[in-house]
């Protein structure tokens, strides 16, 4: 035969168990706000890389830019190398009427941000970009886009001169560990006259 219970009693709570569950919600939020806050610190990371990546590419567009006006007028090459660095902090070359001093002009303006204007304030491109061209020999020509980046990380190698010591504004940001760099060579080849026999 069976019997059933009809009710079921539960017995209250010791005195040794009272508020562990009070005590087990303040530990899982204590581990929920350390989490919050390790996805806070990778947010803002990601922000600083993204921002750096941007810089990257618009340098590397300007850069090929000047790479190929060089190329494009490589009879006149020796006249777009830059005594001192185009782009922020100086004034532009004046347009003049040559196309080498055009392309100056027009590549130091990019350099300060003309293509992207936000009231007067031209922000279209890098933090502090400068650009510079340097004969190298052998009709080889460095072009070299540099600007200044978010965080400190390594400095250029020694090679790379453009925009040196010009970003070692604060005290994490010495020795070039803030500036960036990116340079590509050309190579600039003169052609031969064919004399047809005519």
């Amino acid at each position: 035969m069976v019997t059933m219970h009809p009710f079921i009693i539960f017995r209250p709570l010791n005195a040794a168990q009272a508020g562990t569950t009070l005590l087990e919600v303040l530990v899982s939020l204590l581990i929920l706000s350390i989490g919050l806050l390790g996805l806070a610190g990778l947010q803002s990371r990601l922000q600083i890389a993204e921002m750096e990546s941007y810089q990257r590419a618009q340098a590397l567009i300007l850069l090929n830019d000047m790479a190929n006006r060089i190329s494009a007028n490589r009879h006149a090459a020796f006249s777009y190398i830059t005594p001192v660095p185009l782009g922020v902090g100086i004034d532009c070359p004046s347009a003049g009427t040559l196309r080498q001093t055009i392309d100056a002009h027009e590549w130091c303006n990019a350099l300060q941000g003309a293509g992207e204007v936000s009231g007067t304030s031209r922000v279209g491109v890098m933090l502090g970009g400068k650009g510079c061209v340097e004969f190298i020999g052998n009709n080889e020509y460095m072009i070299t886009v540099a600007w200044q980046g978010i965080a400190p990380v390594s400095a250029p190698p020694t090679s790379v001169s453009c925009g040196k010591d010009a970003y070692d504004g604060s005290p994490s940001c010495n020795n070039d560990l803030c500036r960036r760099a990116v340079t590509t060579i050309v190579r600039v080849g003169m052609q031969k006259q064919v004399d047809d026999g005519s």
